[in-house]
């Protein structure tokens, strides 16, 4: 466990709840340790490794947010207002339920002091190990522990192991769904349940940062569980089906309460540029653009699909913009080699296996990927 220190640790919750970058947050872990060989300098013509969209942004906000620019001398409160209210109204929820930030990012670090803060050094965090670590990471920088419950041999969260772990010292329960980087939503109605049960201990947040790509968004969404009034945090960004991704934009769904206390360990959505903010209202109310990006992730996953099966791989049946499938060698060495061919991927090694996964890009990323592949793949 880290060494806690308290000063350090309310100095780093002050700085956030000022609105000041935390740099340990924040800094990407080396290149070479992350399988993000464009960062060290490599000349990538496939970049697979960081789940964008590279279909976006939309057209109608590409052109809402260069004309905002002569205006981007002003605070963006009225602009804020307005998506705040298009969130509410499409989720069934009041603007008292929706906080913005720079991503979602930005909200699950400050999600993670507050419970932290809430917990003590002596606290921790349950949730599945394989998952999506940026909110847990935060949290045992600042001294919380990370309860991991191990996923099923299909790779699915085991929720009743979950709820077993849930006690005393348990800060947050947290899921990503569907889970980064298996790509694998959770069934709706274990979900719901789960929540239900586990919420009258501990509060329960889920990451959705790819609900939209689920074959139904508005079931799968734990929504209903806030509506309901059961502690239960929901996370959304614009990164992924808008493509907003460097225009850094997401939200948090809570209760009124939950919201404002998690609103005093960050900068409440004022890190968000105003181009952002008002092409962020834009992409939210296009769903043409919502369809048609959707339409090309799914050609771009199909053919992926296609070729590790040729090829004698098994990708596990994803409900994401990227697809996880297990090598049949060493991982680190297999994002190396393509790296050379100018392929940015990513890798885990779990229980043993070493996994890759692959962002959905443009069709010509793709058969590049697939050319790379080909020359590669044992």
């Amino acid at each position: 466990m880290t060494t806690f220190n308290r000063r350090n640790w309310l100095r780093s919750a002050a700085a956030l709840t000022a609105g000041v970058a935390v740099t340990d947050f924040w800094r990407p872990a080396e290149a070479a340790e992350v399988g993000l060989p464009h960062l060290a300098g490599m000349a990538i013509k496939a970049r697979l490794s960081s789940n964008e969209n590279p279909h976006g942004p939309s057209p109608k906000a590409q052109k809402v947010i260069a004309a905002a620019i002569p205006s981007s001398y002003m605070y963006h409160r009225e602009s804020s207002m307005k998506l705040r209210k298009l969130i509410a109204a499409e989720n069934g929820l009041t603007e008292d339920h929706v906080i913005l930030g720079a991503g979602s990012g930005e909200l699950l670090v400050a999600t993670a002091l507050c419970y932290a803060m809430k917990g003590g050094p002596k606290s921790h965090i349950v949730g599945g190990d394989l998952t999506y670590m940026q909110l847990i990471s935060a949290a045992k920088k600042v001294g919380v522990d990370f309860k991991g419950v191990p996923l099923t041999a299909d790779l699915d969260y085991n929720l009743n192991a979950m709820l077993s772990a849930i006690d005393g010292s348990t800060s947050l329960v947290y899921l990503c769904n569907p889970n980064n980087p298996t790509g694998i939503p959770v069934d709706s109605a274990q979900l719901a349940a789960f929540c239900q049960t586990a919420t009258k201990q501990k509060p329960v947040f889920i990451d959705e940062a790819y609900i939209d790509y689920v074959s139904d968004p508005k079931t799968a969404t734990m929504t209903e569980c806030i509506r309901k009034g059961q502690d239960v945090i929901i996370a959304r960004t614009f990164s992924k089906v808008h493509g907003f991704a460097g225009l850094r934009v997401g939200y948090l769904l809570a209760k009124p309460e939950i919201v404002n206390t998690i609103r005093n360990f960050y900068a409440g959505g004022g890190g968000i540029c105003a181009t952002s903010i008002q092409g962020a209202v834009v992409s939210y109310q296009d769903a043409d653009f919502m369809k048609y990006s959707l339409q090309k992730t799914e050609e771009a996953k199909q053919y992926l699909y296609a070729l590790l099966k040729s090829k004698g791989y098994t990708p596990i049946p994803s409900s994401t913009n990227f697809v996880l499938f297990p090598l049949k060698s060493d991982g680190r060495a297999f994002v190396g080699e393509m790296a050379k061919q100018g392929v940015s991927i990513k890798h885990w090694d779990y229980r043993g296996q070493s996994y890759c996964r692959v962002s959905l890009g443009t069709m010509e990323e793709m058969r590049y990927f697939g050319d790379a592949f080909q020359k590669i793949a044992v």
